[in-house]
């Protein structure tokens, strides 16, 4: 194996709560927002000028308010730095999704992705990467997933 690269991360065993199904009480995740029928809302996220980006443990903190003012539910995290100065990659895995981010600390550069289902907002975690990472400039770009129409 790779000495660069890290065994492979945890694999749930069983179902969380979270993924448990009842049948009789199916609900669809789909959302209706303006005429339009889609699962979940994915924002793509770059963070330029911006702090903080070699901190796994930071990074982690940021994410996890960020995803919890979105309106979801976090199931499971995992962050890899890559040196002592160096980037860090990760994700929380959500039962509404995911968020990850990989980070260029030499460019001052985050690269994030926000991809939550149903009612969560995925625009209410911008304030928290803007005020944990302190970017001085942050681009936006959103995409529908699951697009019925």
């Amino acid at each position: 194996m790779d000495s660069h690269i890290s065994p492979l991360g945890m694999v749930s065993e069983s179902p969380s709560e979270a993924q448990t199904f009842d049948a009789a009480e199916a609900k669809d995740y789909f959302v209706e927002r303006d005429g339009v029928r889609f699962a979940g809302t994915h924002l793509i996220v770059d963070l330029w000028g911006a702090t903080n980006l070699d901190d796994p443990a930071h990074i982690d903190a940021v994410l996890r308010e960020a995803a919890i003012k979105t309106g979801a539910t976090i199931l499971h995290g995992h962050f890899h730095h890559f040196s002592p100065n160096g980037g860090v990659s990760g994700v929380l895995v959500l039962a509404e999704s995911h968020v990850s981010i990989h980070t260029w600390p030499e460019r001052s550069y985050a690269a994030l992705d926000i991809f939550v289902c149903g009612d969560c907002n995925p625009y209410n975690a911008v304030p928290v990467l803007k005020k944990g990472f302190l970017p001085e400039r942050v681009q936006l770009a959103e995409h529908k997933r699951g697009l019925i129409g």
